[in-house]
């Protein structure tokens, strides 16, 4: 390569820069991402030319031989192939996002974590709107504004709590949580803000329309990604080794964004679905193994790119704002992510805690703050101004953290005794009333489910067809004939979803329920069959009135005849049930499969969890002084008050454990224990557990050596297993040679004769004394 390429050269650069930077970070005990951020300023061309105009002011007159070296010194030449890096390092971050997000989690999280996230973004947008409309700010940048003023940090909050230790706390669960929905929600709001930038409207029923679609495209995405990716990743897996997994993971992220972009959604999008869609199989795991080092690098790229867009001249220049924006997200963040996690239902010590540990804005701000970029929809200042309000922010997190306990004990000394509730929370125990849904409840939630589900499932159908299918069928088979074609096809591949959505369940224990307890339920229960056979009509008829020009009301006779035959169908019976069985057993197998490995039913940990009482999973070092000893002599329960639940053992449980059950390497501890005691035992654990030392690695080595037996010697005439080589010499014979050929494969009973050599193995010292101890 007689001339490298400017990319090569700046990648070297960014990453030589960056490994330097983030080691002094870990030094320093500062979050990674922010040595990125540095590197990514340090190695920008603006700030060689900065120091060069600096040199200029500073030295005039003397300053040639100083600009000199500056101008060689090395900085990124082409920011357009860093951008195309950082745009591909957003895709792995949203794809290793979706693989650890899942819409199942989302539903475990509960209304806590999505009622405070809620009001929590909601405020904060609105004042970030306020606050760019304030400054006399566009329309768009103050609407940008807001999406990254709303955002927390996940990669900052996940560093401060593991450096703290406070990752298992209850408060540092219900933040987990309102980073789940936070990251949904931002997925939402980046799609919205790019359909808003591209038509450049903000009528109201513009975003309601685009919001509609998009959540049409996500469902369908979705449900679609289930019903066939964990079906062939299962027939395929005796083919998938890691490479094999890693490329299909990757051609399944980049085709969903390329299918994405191809529909008018951002690229980021379509990875975050498919990562969604992956994250339901039991290799999601696996995937996310294999991936980590590509979104390390990709991502390592984005965030040093981001560096690149600080301009220490325009942050000087809007010192003020940038002072302002950051008041507005260390306060603002605080109040009203302390008042949604009080909504919620939590205490008021939990909901401080959660609302100071989100006082920042990070990596979504600066991907929203990328988008508007690339969409040209957003002033330039607004990168190096938001850069900065997120540095400094990610500086006090830990101290925010730090302070939350005695600002929250502050509140609670000051606040009435009548007020108690509020200290409290009203999920706890005291105030927690439990409603149970009557029968009506249920059936209509189940059937709007049902409903919802297929009719969407057949408008995707029946726009499918309209697009690729019935063009076809019309250009090349024309008249009656081929409209009537088009028309068998679409409805055929609707019919299964049709009936579903008109059948199911009107067989259910509370439809029998009611349709038995009264004649009043049952003509409720027949009209809302016959608004699902109505909704049924109006597809079929939405399918007919395109390609016939027959009346509308013959055409519509026709599409409820077509209704009645669908419904009276046995094979669409068993197909839409088939269908159905197998969505359901991919969306439950990964579930199924944890829940079967898990000590302790979710549904109980759950409920344990609602008492403060925590339940953890440790495994066992295998340097651990406790190897070996009996749960009496560890007295967990004395010294940490954890109780030991479980042992995990290879495949093996043990439930509820003796005092004299032992501990051995590798075996995982299941324990149940409030906040306060399992810090303690893991304190305790780490206590005990010493990182490994080189120096206390024993050095004895296997080395290889020959002997050959010579005239007189004792060994010939005898069988190698008369020698006992292993009691006396503690070594091993593993080849001979004799008359110029190599033996390998021998039995215990070969004899040896004069002349033979042996290869032996063993350590060093007993090779050298083989010849004194065999005698």
């Amino acid at each position: 390569m007689g001339h490298l390429p400017d990319f090569i050269q700046d990648l070297a650069l960014i990453l030589i820069s960056a490994g330097i930077i983030t080691i002094l970070f870990k030094w320093l005990k500062q979050p990674v991402v922010l040595g990125y951020i540095v590197a990514g300023f340090i190695a920008s061309p603006q700030i060689n030319e900065l120091l060069i105009l600096l040199a200029k002011e500073l030295f005039a007159g003397h300053s040639d031989k100083i600009v000199f070296y500056l101008e060689k010194f090395p900085s990124v030449r082409d920011m357009e192939n860093i951008s195309t890096w950082a745009d591909i390092g957003v895709i792995f971050l949203l794809f290793a996002l979706g693989l650890d997000f899942s819409f199942k989690k989302l539903l475990k999280v509960g209304a806590t974590a999505s009622i405070a996230t809620f009001i929590n973004m909601g405020f904060m947008i609105i004042i970030g709107y306020g606050v760019g409309k304030f400054l006399g700010w566009s329309d768009m940048d103050s609407m940008f504004l807001g999406g990254m003023l709303s955002m927390s940090s996940t990669t900052i909050i996940i560093k401060a709590f593991i450096d703290m230790d406070i990752q298992k706390t209850k408060f540092a669960n219900i933040v987990f949580g309102m980073l789940i929905v936070e990251d949904l929600a931002a997925i939402i709001m980046m799609a919205l803000l790019s359909t808003i930038a591209v038509s450049r409207q903000f009528e109201g029923s513009e975003m309601v329309n685009s919001l509609f679609r998009l959540l049409f495209f996500v469902f369908i995405w979705f449900v679609v990604g289930i019903y066939i990716i964990p079906t062939a990743l299962r027939k395929l897996k005796k083919f998938l080794n890691d490479e094999t997994l890693l490329i299909i993971s990757l051609g399944l992220c980049l085709g969903m964004v390329l299918f994405a972009s191809s529909v008018g959604f951002s690229a980021a999008l379509g990875a975050f679905i498919m990562g969604s869609v992956l994250a339901e199989t039991i290799e999601s795991k696996h995937i996310e193994h294999l991936i980590e080092p590509l979104k390390n690098f990709f991502g390592a790229v984005f965030f040093v790119s981001v560096g690149m867009m600080i301009n220490p001249v325009v942050i000087w220049e809007y010192r003020s704002v940038v002072l302002l924006l950051t008041v507005v997200v260390l306060v603002g963040r605080v109040i009203f992510a302390s008042l949604g996690v009080s909504a919620s239902g939590q205490g008021l010590k939990v909901a401080v805690q959660s609302g100071f540990s989100l006082a920042q804005i990070g990596e979504f701000s600066f991907i929203i703050a990328t988008l508007g970029m690339s969409l040209g929809v957003i002033s330039g200042i607004m990168y190096p101004i938001i850069v900065a309000v997120s540095v400094i922010t990610t500086f006090t997190t830990p101290y925010f953290i730090r302070m939350s306990p005695a600002i929250s004990d502050y509140l609670e000394k000051r606040i009435p005794p009548k007020w108690n509730r509020l200290i409290h929370g009203y999920t706890s125990s005291d105030y927690k009333v439990v409603n149970k849904q009557n029968d009506w409840n249920k059936l209509i939630k189940s059937v709007l489910l049902q409903v919802s589900v297929y009719f969407t499932l057949s408008i995707a159908i029946m726009l499918i067809c309209k697009i690729y299918v019935i063009p076809f069928i019309v250009s090349n088979i024309t008249g009656a004939w081929g409209a009537i074609l088009s028309v068998v096809i679409t409805l055929t591949l609707m019919a299964p979803f049709m009936r579903a959505m008109i059948m199911k369940k009107n067989k259910s224990k509370e439809f029998r329920n009611l349709w038995n307890d009264n004649h009043f339920n049952r003509g409720i229960l027949i009209s809302l069959i016959a608004l699902r056979i109505v909704l049924a009509v109006i597809l079929a008829s939405a399918v007919l009135f395109p390609l016939f020009s027959t009346a509308k009301t013959l055409l519509i006779l026709i599409a409820f005849t077509i209704t009645i035959g669908i419904i009276l169908s046995q094979g669409l019976k068993k197909q839409s049930r088939k269908i159905e069985a197998r969505f359901l057993q991919n969306l439950s197998h990964k579930q199924e499969y944890e829940e079967k490995r898990a000590a302790i039913p979710v549904t109980v940990a759950n409920d344990m969890l609602a008492k403060d009482i925590h339940i953890e999973e440790y495994e066992i070092s295998p340097n651990s002084p406790i190897i070996g000893k009996t749960l009496q002599e560890l007295q967990f329960k004395q010294k940490t008050g954890v109780s030991v639940i479980t042992i995990l053992r290879g495949n093996r449980k043990i439930n509820i454990p003796s005092a004299n059950e032992y501990l051995y390497p590798y075996d995982k501890i299941v324990v149940s224990g409030c906040d306060e005691e399992l810090l303690k035992l893991e304190a305790s654990l780490e206590r005990r557990t010493t990182e490994e030392n080189y120096e206390d690695i024993p050095q004895h080595h296997i080395n290889l050596s020959q002997f050959e037996i010579e005239k007189g010697s004792s060994l010939t005439g005898k069988t190698i297993k008369q020698l006992k080589l292993r009691e006396r010499t503690e070594t091993l014979i593993v080849g001979i040679e004799r008359n110029n050929k190599s033996i390998i494969n021998f039995s215990s009973d070969f004899t040896l004769h004069e002349g033979d050599t042996l290869l032996l193995a063993g350590e060093q010292e007993k090779l050298d004394t083989f010849n004194e101890n065999i005698r």
